[in-house]
């Protein structure tokens, strides 16, 4: 009984995943800022450097959860399902700060309508992906479980739309970009876009699979 009760248990798992997830969003909504103010030399600076601090602390936060498994060896969930599910949503972050360096490397002169789409379709996904995990410490009360798949549902959706922009996008892009320099950057901005939308799929996924084992 005394062994029980000097072992680690929990630790702050949940609260680790809201402040990644509030990154998250920090982060794609500082890339929607330099995509509406992508004219603006000084704007544009401003905001992939937004976004690359959101990104850091994201990555600390990740570092945080990880070292905790090691500590603790009572789970609030199964230790692979955190394990996995901080290290998908830090993949998001990771890709939002990619797509804005992407952006600043090539140089890209001119945004279409597509990176306006896939911009905002990213950060949907990402909003909804933090509306999911601020649920998680609730999920044995069945509506909260409810509540939560059905978030986990929209951003599958919203995944889907990216999924269908891309396409449009690269057969626009194919058709009239003339500038092969051009095509080639924005294709892989349109593809970096559209993962991220992939990956917060994935997070939604590990989202009901914790939903799912533990309600």
């Amino acid at each position: 009984m005394l062994f029980g009760k000097l072992l680690p248990r929990e630790g702050n798992f949940f609260e680790m995943f809201n402040q990644h997830a509030e990154h998250i969003v920090e982060a794609a909504q500082a890339f929607s800022r330099l995509v509406a103010n992508y004219g603006d030399a000084n704007l544009r600076e401003r905001y992939t450097l937004e976004v690359d601090n959101a990104e850091r602390e994201a990555d600390r936060v990740t570092h945080e959860v990880n070292r905790a498994l090691h500590k603790t060896f009572i789970t609030p969930i199964d230790r692979e399902q955190i394990h996995s599910l901080i290290n998908t949503m830090d993949d998001v972050a990771d890709l939002i700060q990619d797509s804005a360096e992407t952006m600043a490397l090539y140089d890209l002169q001119h945004l279409t309508e597509e990176v306006t789409l896939l911009t905002d379709l990213s950060l949907e996904c990402c909003e909804r992906v933090r509306e999911a995990v601020r649920l998680l410490p609730r999920i044995a009360d069945a509506a909260v479980a409810e509540t939560a798949l059905k978030i986990c549902e929209e951003v599958d959706r919203v995944e889907g739309d990216a999924d269908r922009v891309l396409r449009s996008a690269m057969s626009k892009l194919f058709r009239e970009e003339v500038d092969v320099r051009e095509l080639i950057k924005l294709k892989a901005i349109y593809e970096l876009l559209e993962s991220v939308t992939d990956r917060c799929e994935d997070v939604a996924n590990h989202i009901e699979g914790v939903i799912l084992e533990n309600s």
